[in-house]
């Protein structure tokens, strides 16, 4: 992977993700005014799962060392983010996104599938991959704390479990899937990645600018905000009439 130009302001937008995420959380299982019957508890919800993405998004910017140029900072930041996010083991992420980087949808990458290109197969067979007893232990852990302390059930659910599980279906979508399934075309040369279309607001509500695959494959040290800049400048280049 390429050494990243760090800027000073990895750590800060990574900070405010984590507390954004952390802080909305708090407050839907503490002190919001909703119901299951209220429009907002799922307006809300979809929003706790945009963060969610995000959680994980920040986690993978640090993977990369984009988050801050000391090691265990940006280490610190990816390890509070991936396990905030699902309790993943960011040691093993690490290890697997390097493999996934080395050799994009060949028989060495853990995130793709050889066998099928259909989505819920490839998506189970991803999961199995990533999950682990520890991990399972660890989320029933946090439900079983949340309920101990008093948080009612419903809002555990509504606001943690489901928001979790979106979260990652979102990820797998525009961030596996639609990027390296196949037939794949001359344009995802040399990474086996495609791009969402340009559109910024999109790309952004739909996996923070990660649908910007090939210019993330391209430019593994450029941070999630700063990848539609590089899918700007891709599409420039490649627009008719230039040299």
């Amino acid at each position: 992977m390429r050494s990243p130009a760090h800027s000073p302001w990895g750590v800060v937008i990574a900070l405010v993700v984590i507390g954004a995420w952390g802080g909305h959380l708090a407050w839907l299982l503490l002190a919001a005014d909703l119901s299951l019957s209220s429009p907002g508890t799922y307006l809300h919800g979809a929003l706790q799962a945009w963060l969610g993405t995000g959680l994980f998004i920040t986690g993978h910017d640090a993977m990369h060392r984009t988050v801050s140029p000391t090691r265990w900072v940006n280490d610190a930041v990816g390890t509070l983010a991936c396990f905030f996010f699902a309790a993943l083991s960011y040691r093993r992420l690490v290890v697997n996104h390097r493999a996934h980087h080395t050799d994009p949808t060949g028989p060495g990458d853990p995130d793709f599938s050889l066998r099928t290109q259909s989505f819920w197969p490839w998506f189970g067979t991803f999961m199995v991959r990533y999950l682990t007893w520890p991990q399972f232990l660890v989320m029933a852990g946090k439900f079983n704390l949340l309920l101990y302390l008093g948080v009612e059930q419903w809002r555990v659910i509504a606001f943690w479990v489901v928001p979790s599980v979106l979260g990652t279906v979102q990820l797998f979508y525009f961030g596996t899937y639609l990027p390296h399934r196949r037939p794949h075309t001359p344009d995802m040369a040399p990474h086996h990645a495609r791009s969402l279309p340009r559109n910024h607001l999109w790309a952004l509500l739909s996996c923070f600018f990660f649908g910007y695959h090939w210019e993330h494959h391209e430019s593994p040290s450029t941070p999630w905000w700063r990848l539609w800049r590089l899918r700007d400048a891709r599409v420039e280049a490649l627009a008719p009439g230039r040299e």
